[in-house]
This record gives C-alpha cells, sequence and structure tokens, in this order.
C-alpha cells in the first residue's frame, strides 16, 4: 500500500479551528470516515468502531495541543 500523508499548517482564528475540528468530529460521527484532499486527489479514510484516542498537550516556548487517532 502506497503512503498517503497530507499535512499543512494554515493560520487562522480559534474560531475557525474549532469549526474544522467539528467538520472533522461530525464527518466522523455521521459516515464513520473522513475525506482527506492532497494535490486535488481526494480519499476516504474508513474509522472502524473502536480507535486509540490519544491527546497531547506541549506546554513550552511553542504551546501545541495535538489529537490523534490510530487503529
Amino acid at each position: 500500500m502506497d503512503l498517503f500523508e497530507t499535512g499543512r499548517t494554515q493560520r487562522v482564528t480559534r474560531e475557525e479551528a474549532a469549526a474544522k475540528l467539528h467538520a472533522l468530529a461530525d464527518s466522523l460521527a455521521r459516515h464513520n470516515s473522513v475525506e482527506l484532499d492532497k494535490d486535488g486527489k481526494r480519499i476516504t479514510v474508513s474509522i472502524p468502531d473502536e480507535v486509540d484516542l490519544k491527546v497531547e498537550v506541549e506546554i513550552g516556548s511553542e504551546n501545541e495541543l495535538e489529537i490523534e487517532l490510530t487503529w
């Protein structure tokens, strides 16, 4: 299987970030999947009924909140 990685950083308001997280969570809850775009290609990632959820917070010169689902 080919590795598909997508990730980009963009500056948005806190409210815009929350809206993106809501959309992702809604898609996961309703469709059991999420859709991602990369270079004009769209893929759908099916998410199983159970996943491992990791929430990590780093406080320092730059702060970070990381949310990770693995299966």
